[in-house]
């Protein structure tokens, strides 16, 4: 049964034809019973009227036109009302629910006169006028039926597309906002790749040339310098295990190979690792210590790490920097500076002379995340200061 009413879906036309033939059949049947008007005139007009049943989906405003003309001949020809005027509902019904909005009204109209017309046409002389102006009532209430039917249809197809609509725009509204949340994600990633891979890679760069300057002169130096090259590349290689960690998908890591995210107490860790690595760096604390929001404490530990790294990279030899770190009670702030020679403000902003990393842009969208403010450029005498302001709490 659902094969069969699947097969009529896709072939309305055939179900259309089909009961037009069987309105032809009862109409010949009828008309031979009951002699509806002259066969010359009649049979076309029957003909017309199955025409009008067949064709109704694929001709509607076409057909109405074609009914009404019908309905207006046998007005004419004195063709009596018989079966195949059946199809007049049949069309009032189709218009309503599949035509033009000026065929539903004049089928709407034409239906709710064919009655009247007919009834006028061809009385009752049996009955008085109040049993023919019910009987006319009687007549009038199918073909308004057919149409409110037809409209309620409509309606209902109209309200399912609109709801199809609107869920292929909300569907693309989430896929967009999907492409927007994974575009965000990497951006996010690539900055701490960033991070990591400048800072540390920095430090493994700096301490390899000093072994190889002291390696015959001053073998232990040679080595401890060797050893921080090893701790500082398995520290890189943790945390980028953990940021290209996100990217998996369908696979799930073993919580101890994540290590967590580097907070302000790890600064001085930080600040030790450049003093090891031949930059002297003074730290300072100020305030009293507390615990941050985990986005306050990173983007801290970041801007340190940026802002180092960039010294080493742009400050030459015999360049030192200071950080401090100042607890205020509605936020942190961060005072980097270096007495180095320093580089156009331009290089900072790149991210380096390669000019494809992050830097300051970096730097200014982390800031940025946390509702903070960042504030960097040269020194006077020379060097480069970096100041930001991180508040506790997001701005609105």
């Amino acid at each position: 049964m659902q094969r069969l009413y699947d097969f009529l879906r896709r072939h309305p036309m055939w179900v259309d034809g089909s009961w037009a033939v069987v309105l032809l059949g009862i109409s010949v049947v009828g008309g031979v019973a009951g002699g509806y008007g002259s066969p010359a005139v009649a049979v076309p007009l029957t003909l017309l009227l199955c025409l009008v049943v067949a064709l109704r989906r694929r001709l509607p405003e076409k057909m109405l036109l074609l009914a009404a003309a019908v309905g207006v001949a046998q007005l004419i020809t004195d063709v009596e009302r018989g079966p195949a005027d059946f199809a007049l509902l049949v069309i009032v019904y189709t218009v309503a629910a599949e035509g033009a909005r000026w065929a539903s009204r004049f089928a709407l109209g034409a239906g709710l006169c064919a009655a009247p017309l007919s009834q006028l046409r061809w009385p009752n002389d049996q009955t008085n006028l109040a049993g023919n102006i019910a009987l006319t009532v009687f007549m009038a209430v199918p073909f308004a039926l057919a149409w409110v039917l037809g409209d309620s249809i409509r309606t209902r197809r109209a309200y399912f597309a609109q709801l199809e609509e609107r869920a292929a725009r909300l569907e693309k509204e989430r896929e967009a906002q999907s492409k927007v949340a994974v575009a965000a994600e990497r951006a996010r990633i690539a900055r701490e790749l960033h991070d990591v891979v400048a800072h540390n890679v920095s430090v493994m760069v700096v301490q390899a040339d000093g072994a190889a300057y002291v390696l015959d002169a001053a073998p232990d130096q040679a080595k401890k310098a060797l050893e921080t090259i090893s701790s500082t590349g398995r520290q890189a290689l943790a945390e980028m295990r953990r940021l290209l960690g996100v990217l998996r998908t369908g696979e799930h890591e073993e919580a101890g190979e994540y290590v967590p995210q580097p907070d302000v107490q790890q600064i001085e860790d930080l600040v030790e690792q450049c003093r090891t690595s031949g930059l002297p760096v003074d730290f300072k604390v100020e305030g009293t210590p507390r615990p941050l929001p985990s986005g306050v404490e990173l983007t801290a530990y970041r801007i340190v790490q940026e802002a180092l790294t960039n010294t080493r990279k742009h400050g030459g030899p015999n360049a030192g920097a200071s950080v401090r770190l100042v607890y205020f009670d509605d936020g942190l702030g961060l005072l980097v500076e270096d007495d180095g020679k320093g580089a156009p403000h331009e290089l900072y902003e790149e991210g380096g002379f390669d000019g494809r990393g992050h830097g300051l842009i970096g730097m200014r969208e982390r800031v940025g995340m946390v509702g903070g403010t960042l504030d960097a450029g040269p020194r006077p005498g020379g060097g480069f200061r970096i100041s930001a302001l991180l508040p506790l709490k997001p701005a609105s």
